[in-house]
């Protein structure tokens, strides 16, 4: 089959470096190539190479080598809907999300000047809020399975006599109304789009210790606030300080004053570099910023280019582990943060 696999590959009208249908449909010319992938006459889509097609020595050879190219065909054909069309039978290690892609015909903005922009923004913005609704992407790995991502909707509110809802859904904004891979109870399946998997309601709780208690809108009571909340001892070096700003996104809605003391903390932080415009995976444009660190991963950090809120911060890999099936550029976890 490799010459079969190799030759789909070639007529693959979503290539692999083309980012531009990463996870969008697929314009005219995609579908056209994959309309003549599926519907063209065999003679005509697999052309294979010479060493595949020696004529048999007899015409009662003839009978098994049709039959071995009607499976090749029907094989090839079933690998390419699973790849490119998906649905319940699909495999499982495509569901990976493709990274995210920085404009690069766009000038970066620096973090120094976003934070700028959302101290000017925060009179009259938005006020914090506790509870959260993020959307995430996770890397579920195994020594003996392919990876598969988990996509999960999150949303947590809290009222006023302090108890508070968890509700949690198994759906993929990228692919609406398409099965969805869950690990739930610790073994992958596919469920509906839409599928509540916790639905809960908690009792009264009161806590003055972060990440519950109410953050504060200032640089160094901030930060002092994340440390403790990354129940860290020492200052925290940039890839902590993103941990713990997620973590504080994760339990807590933030205003326009709070984001614009985040957006001021991450200025100072070492090593995070802009890089450009993108789009993120909600369809939200924002500026990205990157840490490359030395552990094998590089985190990018999506931040709104008017208020300098946190959008959603992406973590992939820039070494493979084949032990894992993982390689170079594969998403290892995704959180999209909403209001």
């Amino acid at each position: 089959m490799a010459d079969e696999l190799e030759i789909l590959r070639r007529a693959d009208p979503v290539p692999p470096d083309g980012p531009r249908y990463a996870d969008g449909p697929l314009d005219p010319r995609a579908e056209h190539r994959l309309h003549l992938l599926l519907r063209e006459p065999p003679a005509r889509r697999l052309r294979l190479p010479a060493k595949s097609v020696r004529r048999p020595s007899t015409a009662g050879r003839r009978g098994p080598r049709l039959l071995w190219s009607a499976v090749a065909l029907t094989v090839v054909v079933a690998t390419a809907l699973a790849l490119l069309l998906g649905g319940p039978s699909a495999t499982p290690a495509i569901a990976a999300p493709r990274p995210l892609v920085v404009r690069t015909d766009t000038t970066p903005v620096g973090l120094a000047v976003l934070a700028a922009r959302a101290e000017n923004a925060a009179d009259g913005g938005p006020t914090l809020r506790k509870g959260t609704h993020v959307q995430t992407w996770s890397l579920g790995m195994s020594d003996d399975k392919p990876p598969i991502t988990l996509p999960l909707e999150r949303i947590v509110r809290w009222k006023a006599d302090a108890r508070h809802t968890e509700l949690v859904v198994a759906t993929d904004p990228r692919h609406a109304g398409r099965p969805v891979l869950t690990d739930e109870n610790g073994s992958p399946r596919l469920v509906d789009d839409g599928e509540v998997l916790v639905r809960r309601t908690y009792p009264p709780s009161w806590s003055d210790a972060p990440p519950e208690a109410p953050p504060p809108h200032d640089r160094a009571g901030l930060l002092a606030y994340l440390t403790e909340a990354a129940h860290e001892q020492g200052p925290l070096d940039t890839p902590r300080l993103l941990d713990a700003v997620g973590l504080l996104l994760d339990n807590w809605t933030l205003g326009a004053r709070e984001s614009a003391a985040v957006a001021g903390l991450l200025s100072e932080a070492r090593g995070l570099r802009p890089v450009g415009r993108v789009t993120d995976r909600l369809g939200r444009a924002g500026q990205a910023y990157v840490y490359d660190g030395t552990t094998g991963v590089r985190r990018m950090l999506i931040m709104s280019a008017d208020d300098g809120a946190v959008l959603g911060m992406e973590t992939t890999y820039t070494a493979p582990q084949p032990e894992y099936g993982v390689r170079t550029g594969d998403v290892m976890e995704y959180s999209a943060w909403m209001r």
